[in-house]
């Protein structure tokens, strides 16, 4: 199975941005997709976005879709999310999780592995 740890989170005032990452290590075959999700108190955990690591081909929720970016470099096993204009709403825990297997990837439950999350706290 594969490890995956996010780092890049913290505080920021609206309108600020972040950059998040998840760093991948272990064995495993490569992933279909992989996806960043959230949980804010009190929500449900709702999918931001993901990429097809094969591709490139990348899908956004239509909250934060023209703000954020996701990414992955392939060589150095690391996926990316930029986070510009942030809002309070954006206010979460963060995770990134890997797909391996057949079924869609906007699914939460197709996702085998996740990191421990990294908090992104936006002030007003």
């Amino acid at each position: 199975q594969v490890k995956l740890v996010e780092s890049g989170g913290g505080s920021v005032q609206a309108g600020g941005s972040l950059r998040l990452s998840c760093a991948a290590s272990g064995y495993t075959v490569s992933s279909v997709c992989m996806a960043w999700f959230r949980r804010a108190p009190g929500n449900e955990r709702e999918r931001v976005a993901h990429i097809y690591t094969g591709s490139g081909n990348t899908v956004y929720d239509v909250s934060v879709k023209g703000r954020f970016t996701i990414s992955q470099d392939n060589d150095k096993n690391t996926l990316y999310l930029q986070m510009n204009s942030l809002k309070p709403e954006d206010t979460a825990m963060y995770y990134c999780a890997a797909k391996f297997d057949g079924g869609s990837c906007f699914r939460e439950t197709e996702y085998r592995d996740w990191g421990q999350g990294t908090q992104v706290t936006v002030s007003s």
